[in-house]
Formats: C-alpha cells, sequence, structure tokens
C-alpha cells in the first residue's frame, strides 16, 4: 500500500538525517490524514495518487510566484518537494501512450464533441490518474473533440 510506502520513506529519510525529504514527506503525511479525518476512512492508493497528484501541482505553483518574486531559494525548495512527491506516481504516460488511451476513450464512449468531455474524462481518470497531469489530458481531450 501506498501509505505505507510513504511511512517507510518517512523512517528511512529520518534515520538518513535527510532534513529536506523528510519535511516533504511529512506534510505529505499531514495531508493524508487530513482528507482520512475528513473523509471518516482510510485512503485507498488512488486517493493517495490523487492527493500527490495535487500537492505536487500546489509545490510547482508555489514555485513559478517564487520565481516570479525573485525568490530563487523558496522556488528550489518548493521545486525539490515536487520531486520527492513525485517518486510516489507511477511511470508517466508518453505522449504517444496518452493519445492510444484518449483514442480508446473517444471509442469507448461514443464522444463526438465538447459536451460530451465530462463523461469521457470520467472514463480516462481512473487510467491515467498520477500517470499524466490532469490538465494536460484536459487540454488534449478538448482539443481532440474540437477537432473532430
Amino acid at each position: 500500500m501506498l501509505t505505507q510506502r510513504i511511512a517507510d520513506d518517512m523512517k528511512e529519510a529520518m534515520r538518513a538525517g535527510d532534513k529536506a525529504r523528510l519535511s516533504a514527506i511529512r506534510m505529505l503525511r499531514a495531508a493524508i490524514k487530513d482528507q482520512e479525518i475528513e473523509l471518516g476512512r482510510t485512503l485507498v492508493d488512488e486517493n493517495v495518487l490523487q492527493l500527490v497528484s495535487k500537492q505536487i501541482k500546489q509545490r510547482r505553483e508555489s514555485a513559478a510566484q517564487y520565481g516570479e518574486a525573485g525568490r530563487a531559494d523558496l522556488e528550489q525548495r518548493e521545486l525539490a518537494e515536487a520531486e520527492v512527491l513525485a517518486a510516489y506516481l507511477p511511470a508517466q504516460l508518453s505522449e504517444s501512450e496518452l493519445a492510444s488511451i484518449i483514442d480508446e476513450g473517444i471509442e469507448e464512449t461514443a464522444a463526438c464533441n465538447v459536451r460530451d468531455m465530462g463523461k469521457l474524462m470520467a472514463w480516462l481518470r481512473p487510467r491515467v490518474l498520477g500517470r499524466s497531469d490532469m490538465g494536460e489530458v484536459s487540454a488534449k481531450v478538448k482539443e481532440r473533440l474540437q477537432g473532430d
């Protein structure tokens, strides 16, 4: 289970004295605990992957804002935390793999225009979650449905 791997990695980071990695993992574990309390149940791997993706996106957005503000030190810290968290995501899909999955989804859901995007995204989400940025997937789907 992914939560167990995260806990083991936290212990390893503590033993190694890797403060930056430990900090990122602790923040992730806190977010997982918060979500579990909010939902009133233990998270399954799919939920943890969603949370990890969300945390990475937040770190990258923060890094961009720090970069614009001229705070390279904080920008680098946020990017380093995003890199630590990215280790918990499965291997990312290539452009061709993603295009193939989108094609399969269009065929399965009979999506033919942008109005069918919600149906198609619901079909795609479990297949690409954690393996591709959902914003990127959404943009590609929209482009594809507008082109058909």
